[in-house]
């Protein structure tokens, strides 16, 4: 059986990626900064699919946080097949109303927890010759839009351009872009989201089928929802000045900063 892990897995995206993989017959390690929900998840998808969930209690803003988890992916006598960077959050507030420790927080979960996780995971499936890295990004990539938007663009181009350099290693990665999905995101940061339009959410579940499909099919980045492929594709296309002042606009009423 092969092994995931996921960061960020005992909510939202995260979660859905859990569920799936394990019903798939995935063994798992489960990532969280919580480890009563860790433990609980574990406990839910061992009885429900057999398989072994491991759990590993890790803050991703914190140094030893990414180094644990960093340790684990390089463990050769157990190693992971598929790594899911999911982990992530959002900051309530427009620049300069966010404060700098706040500010750096997220570039280090967004940002160096993923590089550094991501090459302790390819490293050791190059030397095996295969292996997968799904790294969550956010259709607020393609758009301007503040440290939200930036560092998750930075996710996006960081990831295609390792998925080029690794090309016939067997190690595929893949940038993840979904758009709105009901999850704790919005409620951790204190945002309303009775105001987000209903055609505008995606499900967890099946965001997380379509994603999987697409890595099977050696894509670099996936936008899995005919909706939002059509909303980024307008986004490369628009003049940059347009694209900017519409998503300030949509950006102060619907998402994070």
């Amino acid at each position: 059986m092969t092994t995931a892990l996921i960061t960020g897995s005992t909510a939202g995206i995260g979660a859905a990626f859990a569920r799936r993989l394990a019903a798939d017959g995935h063994n798992l390690v489960l990532v969280a900064r919580d480890t009563k929900r860790l433990r609980e998840q574990a406990t839910e998808l061992h009885d429900r699919h057999g398989i072994e969930a491991e759990v590993l209690t890790a803050d991703l803003a914190e140094d030893a946080g990414i180094e644990s988890v960093a340790a684990r992916l390089g463990d050769r006598r157990h190693p992971v097949d598929l790594l899911v960077n999911n982990a992530g959050f959002g900051n309530k507030g427009r620049y300069l109303d966010v404060s700098m420790a706040d500010e750096l927080r997220m570039l280090k979960v967004h940002c160096e927890a993923v590089l550094r996780l991501t090459s302790a995971a390819t490293e050791a499936m190059r030397e095996r010759g295969r292996g997968g890295v799904v790294n969550v990004a956010s259709v607020a990539a393609f758009v301007p839009r503040g440290t939200y938007g930036a560092s998750k663009a930075w996710v996006v181009q960081f990831t295609q351009g390792a998925a080029r350099d690794l090309a016939g290693s067997g190690v595929r990665l893949m940038a993840l872009a979904p758009g709105f999905v009901r999850t704790e995101f919005h409620q951790r940061a204190g945002m309303g989201t009775d105001n987000i339009p209903g055609w505008m959410w995606l499900d967890a579940d099946k965001l997380v089928a379509a994603a999987l499909a697409d890595l099977a099919r050696g894509k670099t980045l996936s936008v899995p929802d005919p909706r939002y492929k059509v909303l980024t594709g307008l986004a490369r296309v628009a003049p940059r000045g347009l694209v900017g002042g519409i998503s300030a606009k949509t950006g102060r009423k619907y998402g994070p900063q």
